[in-house]
């Protein structure tokens, strides 16, 4: 398993890892596992408008389900995984690496004091069932 205690996590299921002024968002491995084979990504484009804490930045389709993914922090979207728009299961294969969604400019990187680490993630996590 590789080391994730270097990133942050949000109760919606998305990973943060900050790169400098940017931070790379995605989605879980537990979130990605629990959508399914993932057939579809809507994405936001960068731009110069700010997003909320908790705005909806765009959806994720799967054969079963669709989810919407969240700004973790407030800030400035300033790049999107273009690759996702014809290989949405790269989420699948590697949601840590090559399934990354999209960068953000927080307006304050002290906002991500306030997320999860991989510990408090995990323990957020429901249990798994051993049968």
């Amino acid at each position: 398993m590789e080391d994730l205690s270097h990133l942050k996590f949000t109760h919606h299921e998305e990973w943060i890892d900050i790169k400098g002024d940017e931070i790379i968002v995605g989605i879980t491995d537990f979130a990605q596992s629990k959508l399914g084979d993932i057939v579809h990504v809507e994405l936001p484009e960068p731009d110069e408008h700010p997003y909320d804490i908790e705005d909806a930045l765009g959806v994720i389709e799967s054969l079963s389900e669709s989810i919407e993914f969240h700004a973790p922090v407030p800030g400035i979207i300033t790049a999107i995984n273009a690759n996702l728009l014809s290989r949405p299961e790269l989420i699948n294969s590697s949601p840590f690496e090559d399934g990354w969604i999209l960068r953000i400019k927080p307006d304050d990187i002290s906002s991500l004091d306030d997320l999860l680490d991989i510990v408090e993630y995990e323990a957020f996590l429901p249990e798994e069932d051993d049968e």
